[in-house]
């Protein structure tokens, strides 16, 4: 009964701990890592294969993205520190704001993508015009730049929270 206890008490919150920050880890660097192969992927000539294919980068970009967030709500209910420390750290809530801001960043080229894709499946010659892909191209590096700012506030949290 006592080694069941201590599983329970101490061994299971230390776990679900751990496994959501890795997990919440992963998920960011995985995000990053797709946010830089859309920014590679978005030239002024990008056309048919290219187009389809970082419209499937994007849906992973907001794919992975949602799973951060739900990570990262289970690690402010479930992880060891509880939702009061994330509630009271100033840091948390700039990351928040960070997050927030790449999403809303994202929005424009997500758009932009969605309707590329569409004319690509209407008319396999479509590219779109030069200066639509460079703004979406600027979005992408607002994004990338917000983004950096999120393990910095992180860090933060962690040290000074």
């Amino acid at each position: 009964m006592q080694a069941t206890r201590i599983v329970a008490e101490k061994v299971l919150p230390m776990l679900t701990d751990a496994v959501l920050a890795i997990l919440h880890h992963l998920l960011a660097f995985a995000l990053a890592i797709v946010l830089t192969m859309e920014i590679m992927l978005m030239r002024r000539d990008i056309s048919g294969g290219r187009l389809t294919y970082l419209s499937r980068l994007d849906i992973a970009f907001g794919v992975i993205a949602a799973g951060i967030l739900v990570i990262g709500i289970g690690r402010v209910f479930y992880g060891l520190r509880g939702p009061q420390y994330y509630v009271a750290n100033e840091f948390f809530w700039a990351k928040m704001a960070a997050f927030l801001a790449v999403g809303l960043l994202s929005i424009r080229p997500t758009i932009s993508i969605i309707r590329w894709r569409a004319s690509v499946r209407a008319n396999p010659q479509f590219q779109p015009q030069p200066d639509e892909v460079m703004t979406a191209r600027r979005f992408m590096h607002g994004e990338a730049m917000l983004f950096t700012l999120i393990p910095v506030f992180a860090a933060l949290m962690a040290r000074y929270g």
